[in-house]
């Protein structure tokens, strides 16, 4: 399998295409708790590649200060407006 490159990049802003739920990454929080609703803005901290998948994951940074981990089909670029009003 060919390594593909990632779509996203750390330090680029992204909103969240869909609501993401806990998946059980957040014992804290009780499963399938609302973790990030749909449209919300956040900041790629990391990116990272399961191997065996080939599949990127991106850990986003969310407003509430809330770090999850998103797949690409689940996070969408923003603009360069959109950016500058997230600030």
């Amino acid at each position: 399998m060919i390594p593909q490159s990632p779509k996203f990049q750390w330090g680029q802003w992204v909103s969240a295409v869909e609501n993401l739920y806990n998946d059980g990454s957040y014992p804290e929080a009780p499963a399938d708790a609302l973790l990030v609703e749909a449209g919300e803005r956040g900041e790629i901290l990391n990116v990272g590649t399961h191997t065996e998948t080939n599949t990127h994951i991106y850990l986003v940074e969310f407003k509430e200060k809330i770090v999850v981990g998103c797949f690409e089909a689940e996070i969408s670029p923003l603009n360069a407006t959109q950016q500058i009003d997230s600030d």
